[in-house]
Formats: structure tokens, sequence, C-alpha cells
């Protein structure tokens, strides 16, 4: 079959690998047929790492996805040949403290689709999950749905993390898939007005049609300025949706004392630095997201009921034969890029 592999920085090749087997009695073998690209992608592509995580070459990435399953464990019951399923990338031991804690995402020995060290992951026409990572697609609900169901469901996460948030004025610093994300869940909430910042204008348009109050790109204006005109006293609640320094700042100088910060961003950094007498004068609440934990079918229903639309999310799209293509766009942010996907 045919695998897109990483071979180098923005180095990238199709090459001809095995086929994967159904070999454990809950294995589901996956016929892909759309992956969306995501940050972390990028960064294996242009860095070669996220931290410690380094890429040995050749290694393919790829977690978004969703396929048509065509052969199964004999174990397996909660998906059939021929099911179009949602693909949960990653892959728990379900038997370390964390796992049995209930905090899965944490797993000790955790295997997530296209982590270096991991797994490989599902840039290729076939793979094998487990079936406790694949979720059916019914009703209306597509591919893309099912693909972006992934990163849609860490803003759904980030969003519950933050606790009540009805009547309350938030922030989401940088608008890419993951500010997207959280902005759609948190439209399914009762929180008041949304204010978004990004640095692509063209992303900034997308937001003003998800309705947000406010969008400003804080290379043109200052956007600490421009928010309190209209709320002076700050806001309540800010998520850092981009991994960037500045952006941190920001948030830390308009948020309310008492206000939360919920950082849901991977830098390219190894250390966040903060305004001491800010953040502890403030009372500043600090709260970091690692992926998501169960909320991939409240995702999915979300979506299927019509509380979720994502019609505004995807805006390219790439045959896997120019994945690297996609790669390159999506790297440098080119032609107002929000979502780019791969039809298998």
């Amino acid at each position: 079959m045919k695998a897109m592999m990483l071979t180098g920085i923005r180095m990238m090749e199709m090459r001809d690998i095995p086929e994967p087997r159904v070999i454990n009695p809950n294995d589901v073998k996956i016929k892909m047929s759309v992956l969306g690209i995501c940050g972390s992608d990028i960064h294996y592509y242009t860095q070669g790492q996220i931290g410690s995580q380094k890429v040995q070459y050749p290694f393919t990435v790829g977690h978004e996805g969703a396929g048509v399953v065509v052969e199964t464990g004999k174990s397996v019951k909660r998906v059939k040949t021929g099911d179009h399923i949602a693909i949960d990338p990653a892959m728990p031991c379900w038997e370390c403290d964390q796992c049995l804690s209930g905090r899965h995402h944490t797993c000790r020995k955790l295997r997530f689709l296209g982590c270096p060290g991991q797994a490989e992951g599902c840039l290729m026409e076939y793979i094998v999950m487990p079936e406790e990572s694949c979720f059916q697609l019914t009703g209306k609900l597509t591919f893309d749905n099912g693909s972006i169901s992934e990163p849609l469901a860490i803003g759904v996460y980030a969003v519950k993390k933050a606790g009540n948030i009805k009547g309350i004025n938030i922030g989401i610093f940088g608008y890419g898939p993951i500010g997207m994300s959280t902005m759609l869940a948190l439209k399914v909430s009762d929180a008041n007005n949304i204010y978004i910042t990004d640095l692509i204008d063209e992303r900034l348009s997308i937001a003003a049609k998800e309705g947000a109050v406010l969008c400003a790109n804080p290379l043109k204006e200052n956007i600490q300025e421009k928010i309190r005109q209209i709320e002076p006293l700050g806001l309540d609640l800010v998520f850092e949706c981009c991994g960037k320094q500045e952006a941190f700042d920001q948030a830390i100088e308009i948020l309310k004392p008492g206000g939360s910060l919920i950082v849901i961003g991977i830098p390219e950094f190894d250390n966040w630095s903060m305004n001491v007498e800010l953040t502890r004068r403030k009372e500043i609440s600090l709260q970091f997201i690692r992926r998501q934990v169960d909320c991939v079918e409240d995702t999915l229903e979300m979506m299927k009921n019509g509380s979720i639309s994502i019609d505004n999310m995807v805006t390219h799209r790439f045959p896997f034969e120019k994945t690297k293509e996609a790669f390159d766009l999506v790297a440098g942010y080119n032609d107002g890029v929000m979502k780019a996907m791969i039809d298998f």
C-alpha cells in the first residue's frame, strides 16, 4: 500500500509499505477516506520534533482521520465491515493509574497516531486500530465530520474544563482549527461575548461569521485597548490557542482579577514565561489542556443534531498524492487556510 512519509525537515515521499493485518481480537482494519492536517503534524514536518518527541525518519504523521471498516477481529462488536467511522487516534493501555482514574488521555503507556516513538500516523491507505478508537458515523455525518471530530473534541473538552461559563466574557487568542473548535464548543454553551484575535485576516472573517463580538489582528492594532473599549473591566476567561508567548502575555494583561487562562496551543519553545506581578496580584488561574478525554461521542452527537456546524472550517482540499503541497500551504499559513483536508 501507499504511505506518505516524512523523510527529513520539510521533506516527504510517497512510499510502498506492507499493508497492516488484523492480529488481535479487537483489531479494526480501516481504509482511509479523509485526513485533516493538524498543527502538530506541521511541527513534525518543519521542526522534526515537539519537545522530547523527535522524529526518526522515515515516519508517517497524521491523526485526524476517518474511513471505512474493511475487516474486524473476532471480538469486535461496536463496528462492522462497511461502517463509516471516525478514528480517535489515542490508544491507551486502560490499566495504568491514569487510565483507572479516568484520565486515559494522560495514560502512562499511551500510543497516539503520528506521534514519534508511539505509533505511525494515518497518512496511509490502510490502518489498524483497536475497536475502542472507532466511532460510527451515523445519520448525516460525513467523513469530514469524522476527521474533524478529533480537533473539535479538544475544543469541547477545553470548554468543559473551564467549568460554568454562563454569562461570562471570553477571549480566544489564536483562531486556527483549535481556536475555531473552541469557538464552536462555546456557542453551544451560555457564554456571553466572545472576542477573537489572530494574525490572519481571512481567519478573522470566519470568526465573524461564527458570531464573535470582536475580531482583531494584533499585528495591526492594540487588541487590549480594543477589547477594553467594550469590556473596560477585562475578560473573565481566555483560551490561548496558538502556542505563542505574545498571546499568553496579552491574555494575562486583558484578564480581570480572578480570571482564568486556559492554554491549549502547542508552542515551538520549551518554556513559557509570565509576568509575576500581574498573575499574582490578579490571582490568575492557569489550566493546561492535553488533548481530550471522553468527548468524541458528545462531539459527534453535537454535529449530528446540528448544534455544531463545521461548514466554515474546511477551506482547502488536496488529493493524497499532493500531501506535501498541502503541508507547505498549512506550514506557511498561505491563502487564508483554516483546515486543509487530504482525500484518499
